[in-house]
């Protein structure tokens, strides 16, 4: 089975947190007999920052941002028989989508792939006139980076014909422990760019428990941070590459989640770099956020942070033992319960579930 996965970069995590969550999921469907190439647009200078070259489980096409070749990479959604549009692909997002649509064939299942769905659920709330009411009545499937019932009951009220959360993951291949490096050596590390929903809560859950903890050292990883004021005991790192994510997070005493605002707020949404950090072995301290419990146990596998005052108190008391005992917990639940292999089998399941549907009304 052929999809053509239209979405921002499988090549680059530099400004595209959802990389990795790309690589995971078709790596492992790919395992399962699927034929993917995936389209993405040359913005952002992504290219010139690639984690890694087109690998062999996936076909990689790379377009220039201009009008002409969105439409003739659109134009090959007719080869496919799964159609997936991403959200977030960084130009020209609805013609992309409307384009995808026109040329997909009437046989074919059509996705929408939703990473930031709180956010586009908003939107959708605050604007009557989003080309993506309309185009719900096309999609045949909506799937989403994660966000629990709340974001199915509100993309079904929306008019979507299906919603599943098809949740971040581990690839145990990509994301294991390694030897702790001397770069990454501090107290307490967090790996995000800098973005308007997340910044406020960056300076809560990070920066000020810097400020109270003097004698601790932290350290900031990702893109955009340059200009920021920060604590002396706060390192700035620049863009980390995914090469460096294990040991960025195996060397610290902790690491840090800190959720953008909308996930925040709506909860069941565990960023990639929860399960990321997890399969390293890292002790992760995470923003609180409803529904955490089902996919880490808070306490033995993750400590949880209500602001940053608890961050500072959990890094008072925390030991490099206990420290270590919870990053194996957490090692543990997710090589059991969270990798893409699992995820993929369900994706699998349901896009067959979805064709034999149409098999059975078609034999009618």
């Amino acid at each position: 089975m052929k999809i053509a996965f239209y979405g921002s970069s499988l090549l680059s995590s530099y400004w595209n947190g959802a990389a990795t969550y790309y690589r995971g999921l078709l790596k492992a469907l790919s395992k399962r007999g699927y034929d993917i190439v995936f389209y993405e647009p040359d913005v952002y200078d992504r290219q010139k920052h690639r984690d890694i070259e087109a690998p062999d489980w996936c076909s990689v096409v790379v377009y220039e941002p201009t009008a002409h070749a969105l439409m003739q990479v659109a134009s090959r959604a007719a080869q496919a028989d799964v159609v997936v549009k991403a959200s977030g692909v960084g130009f020209e997002d609805e013609a992309l989508l409307h384009a995808v649509l026109d040329n997909a064939r009437p046989d074919a299942l059509t996705v929408f792939w939703d990473v930031d769905a709180p956010a586009t659920l908003s939107e959708l709330r605050n604007h009557a006139e989003h080309p993506l009411h309309e185009a719900l009545k096309r999609i045949g499937l909506v799937l989403t980076y994660g966000g629990g019932d709340p974001v199915v009951w509100d993309y079904r009220a929306l008019g979507a014909a299906e919603c599943v959360p098809i949740y971040n993951a581990l690839d145990p291949e990509t994301h294991h422990p390694v030897a702790a490096n001397p770069r990454f050596a501090c107290d307490l590390a967090f790996l995000g760019n800098r973005l308007p929903d997340r910044e406020a809560r960056v300076d809560a859950f990070f920066l000020d428990p810097a400020r109270v903890l003097g004698s601790q050292r932290f350290l900031l990883g990702g893109s955009g941070w340059g200009d920021k004021p920060l604590p002396a005991n706060v390192s700035w790192l620049g863009h980390v590459g995914t090469r460096d994510h294990n040991a960025f997070n195996v060397t610290p005493k902790a690491v840090l989640n800190i959720s953008r605002d909308s996930m925040a707020a709506n909860g069941f949404s565990p960023a990639t770099r929860v399960f990321e950090a997890a399969g390293a072995g890292a002790c992760l301290i995470t923003d609180a956020w409803l529904g955490v419990e089902l996919f880490l146990t808070p306490g033995k596998e993750i400590l949880v942070a209500r602001d940053g005052a608890d961050v500072a108190e959990i890094l008072r008391t925390l030991t490099p033992k206990q420290a270590k005992a919870i990053g194996a917990a957490a090692l543990r639940r997710v090589l059991a319960e969270h990798t893409y292999t699992l995820r993929a089998r369900l994706v699998d399941d349901i896009f067959k579930a979805h064709f034999e549907r149409r098999a059975m009304e078609a034999a009618e």
